[in-house]
């Protein structure tokens, strides 16, 4: 009898030490976030996470200035914008023979694609820079674009490859039975029935650029095309000490995009594929 007591503490104790664990871990996510927002609100901001004395906007005032944040803002959308636009085509472009037409060549030229995901940036970008300087794009918005999208392609192509295997091939060979070309088959049937898996990839590669410091610092120079990711930096030196309430500002308003952009899609990211009956009669 004494065994079924002693098996019920054993696991009451490991679901305790489970849900102290999760805690730990919520809290290292929470408490940064927690000092931002109470930092940008604080007018005698420091590094403790405390609620402030009293509000102020004053932090917001003093940094949505043009050479502090709309700028460095505009060209964060311009080279994230532009470069997630052109990694979401060429993905999906890549991806669709990867799917639908079997070769043996298909599976090393995934285990290539995922092995260029496990290559540091840093490790290439010195001969990328030389090249850039070759080729005359160094200092380039167009470049840093190029490049930008170059380094989230295989990932991407990835990720668009698993959704794209959801969509039924029967309802593109209806379409080819039509006289429907597979170009049009793609942009008609295939990329409309798999948004969902459009807006993981679109989100993903926005987010992944949005917050990439490196290499915008070494492939742009002048500072009126710097991004907010690199003219945050400017917080931590070179306007001397650090003014924690409007660092604190100026990073709530670099996370505002993100945050847009996971509202606007957030619906499809949970709305499915819905071909439940689309390949029934």
């Amino acid at each position: 009898m004494p065994v079924a007591p002693t098996l019920k503490s054993r696991r009451a104790n490991r679901r305790y030490a489970a849900d102290v664990g999760l805690l730990v871990v919520a809290a290292a996510f929470v408490l940064p976030l927690a000092w931002v927002v109470l930092s940008a609100l604080d007018p005698d901001a420091g590094l403790q996470v405390k609620i402030p004395d009293g509000v102020t906007l004053d932090n917001f005032d003093a940094v949505l200035e043009p050479d502090i944040t709309f700028t460095p803002l505009l060209n964060s959308l311009i080279l994230c914008g532009g470069a997630t636009l052109l990694t979401v085509v060429c993905a999906a472009l890549a991806a669709y023979p990867l799917s639908r037409f079997r070769s043996r060549l298909n599976r090393p030229f995934l285990l290539t694609i995922l092995f260029a995901t496990s290559l540091p940036i840093t490790a290439i970008m010195v001969p990328v820079y030389a090249l850039f300087v070759q080729v005359d794009l160094i200092d380039t918005m167009q470049g840093t674009i190029f490049f930008f999208a170059a380094s989230q392609l295989p990932f991407a192509i990835w990720l668009m490859k698993n959704f794209m295997d959801g969509v039924p091939k029967e309802l593109e060979e209806a379409a080819w039975t039509d006289g429907a070309s597979s170009f049009q088959s793609l942009l008609r049937i295939v990329l409309p029935l798999m948004g969902p898996g459009v807006g993981v990839v679109t989100v993903f590669s926005f987010v992944m650029m949005w917050g990439n410091f490196f290499v915008p610092f070494m492939l742009l120079l002048s500072p009126d095309q710097m991004p907010a990711s690199v003219s945050i930096n400017d917080f931590f030196g070179n306007r001397g000490t650090v003014i924690y309430g409007q660092l604190a500002a100026f990073s709530v308003i670099y996370s505002t995009p993100v945050i847009l952009l996971y509202v606007l899609v957030a619906r499809r990211l949970g709305g499915g594929f819905a071909l439940g009956g689309a390949v029934k009669g």
